[in-house]
């Protein structure tokens, strides 16, 4: 017979008793598999701060453990590799999850090798050059590559990743040779966007998650980003068509929760209802948007297809970038 306070939970969205097994039996640990203060990082510490709110009447702890690393790679196989039994997850992201299988036949893991909970939001990717720099849009910032190949930096997090990848599709798409600007790499955007701050790089493709409180707080000047329309807080800068590059539209980060491989069943539904119901909480659709993010929460079937098709798109990029 249910009492007024069973109702009260299952109105709620929370779990019964019967259910409550199914979840964590202690703290969680959730891997961003780049350095603290990046995109990965700030996504990770978001999701994790309200999805505990979602984890039943007595939820565990969620504990964001950065394994940075090989363009993500070591704190992505770090989850291939953990038992399967929900307490180990990823922050899943398109360097790791997506770009490194597609171009690089080293990557010790595959898609197979996760159990894909859901997407959680789309990153768009935006160039950025310092406030003080004489480049006024993307155009004057070509045009200086242009004039003098090989003189400008820019600053990534790797060279199978989104901020490396993004650039030399940029460089390409604007006829000019991909190594026409130097990368100098760093183990996360968050290092990318210091280079970029302390002048060591010119310029940088960075997800727009790592740019934002620069933006907002003048310490950086947005030429473009990706997305089919302008974005509410950037309403200055313009969309890739617009800035005549439209073929870097299709360069976008994004954030999904994934666990190891053979996670049981009961598992794999707890996971995915927290995920569903974390993507409607208000407070974590305003704070995905306030760092830059669109929220854009799927289950798991569908995060997995997205990540497949991610594969594909960039194995075709490297084909036509010669990468790989």
């Amino acid at each position: 017979m249910f009492t007024r306070r069973s109702m009260r939970m299952v109105a709620a969205g929370m779990w019964p008793c019967a259910a409550r097994s199914q979840g964590p039996a202690r703290a969680v640990t959730l891997v961003a598999p780049f350095t603290p203060g990046g995109a990965a990082d700030i996504a990770a510490r978001t999701f994790a701060a309200h999805a505990v709110k979602h984890m039943g009447p007595d939820p565990q702890a969620m504990m964001v453990e950065n394994r940075a690393g090989a363009s993500g790679a070591i704190g992505t196989q770090y989850v291939a590799r953990a038992r399967p039994d929900g307490q180990t997850l990823l922050l899943a992201r398109v360097a790791a999850s997506a770009i490194l299988p597609a171009i690089d036949p080293r990557t010790p893991y595959r898609i197979d090798d996760f159990t894909w909970l859901g997407l959680l939001d789309l990153n768009p990717y935006v160039v950025c050059v310092r406030e003080d720099a004489p480049y006024r849009d993307l155009a004057a910032l070509l045009d200086a590559i242009r004039a003098a190949p090989g003189t400008l930096n820019f600053a990534t997090s790797g060279p199978a990743t989104i901020l490396d990848l993004g650039i030399r599709h940029l460089l390409a798409t604007a006829n000019l040779p991909i190594d026409a600007a130097q990368a100098i790499p760093y183990r996360g955007g968050g290092e990318a966007l210091a280079s970029l701050l302390g002048g060591q790089a010119q310029f940088g493709g960075n997800n727009l998650g790592d740019m934002m409180g620069a933006i907002r707080n003048g310490q950086v000047r947005a030429l473009v980003v990706t997305g089919h329309a302008r974005l509410p807080g950037l309403r200055d800068v313009p969309t890739a068509a617009e800035a005549g590059v439209a073929a870097l539209s299709q360069i976008a980060g994004w954030n999904a929760l994934a666990g190891p491989a053979g996670m049981a069943a009961e598992t794999v539904e707890f996971w995915a209802r927290v995920v569903a119901t974390t993507g409607r909480d208000p407070e974590w659709i305003e704070a995905t948007r306030r760092i830059g993010s669109v929220p854009q929460v799927t289950d798991g079937a569908a995060a997995r297809a997205h990540v497949a098709a991610q594969i594909e798109l960039y194995r075709g990029l490297a084909r036509q970038l010669n990468l790989g």
